[in-house]
């Protein structure tokens, strides 16, 4: 991923970067993710380690990271005989869409507080004034 945002700008971004970019999330949480949205089905965390072939601990904290993230829900199935498992499944898209417009919406209005900001800080040094600290 490029540091600046110069560099993310010239770079060819696919709409999966999004994942990395807006919530910071792995290589391996895109892969968990992509298992869940080819299934038909709700996958247990064995099933998506077997998906992505990886340990199950792997799996799991990865489906953690998504789990925070919202880009998943999770569902509990209980046992007839008593007991329970899990079942994930991915978010409704364009709930994920809004979710992450919001996120772009808060960024950009904190860096135009920061850009002016960083105006109103230096425009004293290039009148001639000392900028404040």
């Amino acid at each position: 991923m490029a540091n600046s945002m110069a560099e993310q700008l010239q770079q060819d971004m696919q709409c999966e970067g999004l994942l990395e970019c807006i919530h910071g999330l792995k290589q391996l949480d895109k892969e968990c993710f992509r298992a869940m949205v080819e299934s038909d089905e709700p996958l247990t965390i064995d099933e998506v380690a077997e998906r992505v072939d990886r340990e199950r601990s792997t799996a799991y904290r990865s489906i953690q990271r998504l789990l925070q993230s919202g880009f998943i829900q999770k569902d509990q199935i209980n046992y007839e005989q008593g007991g329970y498992y899990h079942v994930y499944y991915p978010t409704d898209p364009s709930q994920i869409a809004d979710d992450m417009q919001r996120k772009l919406n808060d960024w950009y209005a904190k860096m135009g507080q920061l850009i002016q900001e960083f105006e109103d800080k230096y425009e004293a040094t290039t009148d001639g004034a000392p900028a404040e600290s």
